[in-house]
């Protein structure tokens, strides 16, 4: 009996220090670490979510040749395109239509002749922008039918944001 009397003694005696010595071991703290970052990862307060902005409403307008041709897409406009006197706009689709895309010779103008006969030449576009509309003189039945095919896409995937009109018309 003496001897755990001794013993019980001794224990007491013994600092804190010596008894949390053999817990506190580099590899103990590193998954102490561990636990409480991981603990930190799962109960942080989450920001709120925000909701994406809605476009700005477009106003259905009537444009002229002169009026469209600054929606090209340069200087932070949108990109308006004309099919049969519809106006298109086309900004989402501005990788395309917009500057440097490969149907930007078409954005703030009308397109129409130029999508029917399949050019990209600067020839297919009106050249007096004071004059009258392009008639679509001389087109083929394939061609309009192509024409067509171009304005149901456009219809499909654009909003009309207006009408193109000759100088002088409403």
């Amino acid at each position: 009996m003496d001897y755990v009397q001794e013993r019980v003694v001794r224990e007491a005696a013994k600092e804190t220090a010596e008894l949390y010595a053999g817990l506190v071991t580099p590899l103990n703290l590193i998954l102490a670490a561990i636990t409480l970052y991981t603990t930190y990862l799962l109960y942080k307060p989450s920001p709120p979510a925000t909701l994406p902005r809605e476009p700005p409403a477009v106003v259905f307008r009537t444009f002229t040749p002169r009026t469209l041709l600054p929606y090209n897409g340069t200087n932070n406009m949108p990109v308006y395109m004309a099919v049969r006197g519809r106006i298109f706009d086309v900004t989402s689709g501005r990788n395309f239509y917009g500057p440097g895309g490969p149907y930007e010779n078409f954005a703030g103008r009308d397109a129409s002749r130029g999508l029917a006969c399949h050019s990209f030449d600067e020839d297919m576009l009106t050249k007096d922008l004071d004059g009258p509309l392009d008639t679509l003189e001389g087109l083929g039945d394939e061609e309009m039918e192509s024409l067509q095919g171009w304005e149901e896409r456009f219809l499909s995937k654009y909003l009309v944001v207006g009408k193109l009109v000759a100088q002088g018309e409403k």
